[in-house]
């Protein structure tokens, strides 16, 4: 995948604002590893984390762009450290999106 262990942000929209851009740190990247978690991350952003204390409710799907480049989506939030989560690469959310279409043609 593209993702890279650094800064990256996501874009999501909070208690009804407009979907802003927020700073995360890709802490890990599981190569090869299939499933909704291939990278591990953290909120950076104080803006964020002062609204929300992290990854919250409704956040799930919320585009993970690094250098420019959209790389993933939010999935999971850490139990008990709402900083931490997991995405998933945009690769993986492809194959799957094309194997469910592929399964309903029959």
């Amino acid at each position: 995948g593209a993702a890279k262990v650094g800064k990256a942000t996501i874009l999501t929209n909070v208690a009804g604002d407009a979907v802003r851009e927020y700073e995360i740190e890709i802490t890990r990247v599981y190569s090869g590893a299939g499933g909704p978690r291939n990278m591990m991350l953290k909120v950076t952003d104080p803006r964020l984390l002062e609204r929300t204390g992290g990854i919250v409710q409704g956040m799930s799907g919320s585009p993970i762009l690094q250098n420019g480049k959209l790389i993933g989506a939010v999935t999971h939030v850490l139990i008990g450290n709402p900083t931490e989560g997991y995405g998933i690469f945009i690769e993986s959310m492809l194959d799957q999106a094309f194997w469910q279409e592929s399964e309903n043609v029959s």
